[in-house]
C-alpha cells in the first residue's frame, strides 16, 4: 500500500464565501489524510505516547489547478517520497469526481523525539514502514523556504497564540500559520487571491 487515498465529501468548513474549496481547507484535507496514512503503519496521532515519536510539518508547497465547491466529491492521494535522515517527503494529489486532478502539493516532515523535545533521526525501519514511491509532484528533493521579499512591507498585527491554535504537538498548528498571514494581506490583494 504505497498510495494511499480516501474519499471526501467537501464540508462547510473548508469553503470561504464563494462556496469554493479554500487553501485552508485543501491544507485540512492534505494533512487529515497524511495522519490517516501514518495511523496505517501505526506511526500515527495515536501511537505517539508508544512510540515515543511525532512527525512534525515543516513545509508545504501546494499548486491549485481547478477549485471545486461544498458539497463536491474529492479523492485524495498521498504517499511518502524522498527521505533522509533528517526529513523525508510526502506528496498528495486531489481528484474531482471526474477524476480530474485538481490539486498538487508536496510536504516536508521532521521526525520529534517527544522525551526529549529534538528531531530525531529518520531510520530505515521507520522509512520502509511507509513503502516510499519515488514519484514526486514536482520532482524536487526538498521544498524551499519562501524567499523573504524586499518590497516594502505591509502593516502588520499582533495576535495572541488561543488554546485553540495548539495541535498534538503542543505547537500552533501549522494551518493556521496561514490564516494569520492572509489576515495580515491588504483587503484589495486579499480580495483578488
Amino acid at each position: 500500500m504505497a498510495i494511499f487515498e480516501k474519499e471526501y465529501t467537501v464540508g462547510l468548513i473548508q469553503v470561504g464565501n464563494s462556496n469554493l474549496l479554500t487553501n485552508h481547507g485543501i491544507l485540512e484535507l492534505l494533512e487529515s489524510i497524511a495522519c490517516f496514512h501514518s495511523d496505517t503503519v501505526n506511526f500515527g496521532i495515536n501511537n505517539i505516547k508508544d512510540i515515543g515519536f511525532t512527525w512534525m510539518l515543516l513545509h508545504w508547497k501546494v499548486k491549485v489547478l481547478k477549485r471545486v465547491r461544498y458539497g463536491d466529491t474529492i479523492t485524495v492521494k498521498t504517499w511518502a517520497g524522498y527521505a533522509n535522515r533528517f526529513y523525508t517527503l510526502r506528496d498528495f494529489e486531489i481528484f474531482d469526481k471526474n477524476n480530474e486532478l485538481i490539486c498538487i502539493a508536496s510536504s516536508k516532515w521532521a521526525l520529534i523525539d517527544i522525551n526529549n523535545k529534538s528531531i530525531s533521526k529518520i531510520t530505515e525501519n521507520i522509512i520502509g514502514r511507509y513503502k516510499a514511491e519515488s514519484k514526486s509532484v514536482f520532482n524536487e528533493n526538498d521544498i524551499s523556504k519562501i524567499k523573504v521579499s524586499e518590497l516594502p512591507t505591509t502593516p502588520c498585527f499582533d495576535f495572541k497564540v488561543l488554546r485553540r491554535d495548539i495541535d498534538v504537538n503542543e505547537h500552533m498548528h501549522n494551518i493556521y500559520y496561514l490564516d494569520y498571514a492572509l489576515e495580515a494581506l491588504p483587503e484589495d490583494v486579499y480580495n483578488t487571491r
